[in-house]
């Protein structure tokens, strides 16, 4: 059986995509709102060990033009850090399936991890 967790915000709308997915295929979902509990350092170190802190990183959010981050030169240590008190600079949703991992809204993945879960 298949159960995704799903690490987003209400407001997004890739995250609420990402929730009428699964709820369609009638795949239970795990859902972490970020504005209400931050993913840990360990569950975010998964997704850079995956994908890289980059890409976890969204430039283009409110919330890191808030910050005046354009011009900010951290480590990825520093990064993960920085992810970890401001969420609403993560590229969301975060989903995942066991060890798989998607950054963003990603039905092409979600699709095949449904397929191989059958």
């Amino acid at each position: 059986m298949i159960e995704v967790q799903i690490f987003g915000v209400k407001k997004s709308s890739d995250t609420r995509k990402a929730l009428r997915f699964f709820a369609e295929r009638r795949i239970k979902t795990h859902f972490v709102d970020l504005n209400e509990r931050a993913a840990s350092p360990g569950e975010l170190k998964r997704f850079a060990q995956k994908f890289g802190v980059t890409p976890l990183i969204d430039r283009n959010s409110k919330r890191y033009a808030e910050l005046g981050l354009g011009a900010a030169r951290m480590g990825d240590e520093s990064w993960l850090d920085k992810l970890c008190l401001e969420p609403m600079l993560l590229t969301i949703p975060l989903v995942r399936w066991q060890h798989r991992l998607t950054i963003g809204y990603a039905e092409s993945d979600w699709k095949k991890w449904i397929e191989e879960g059958k």
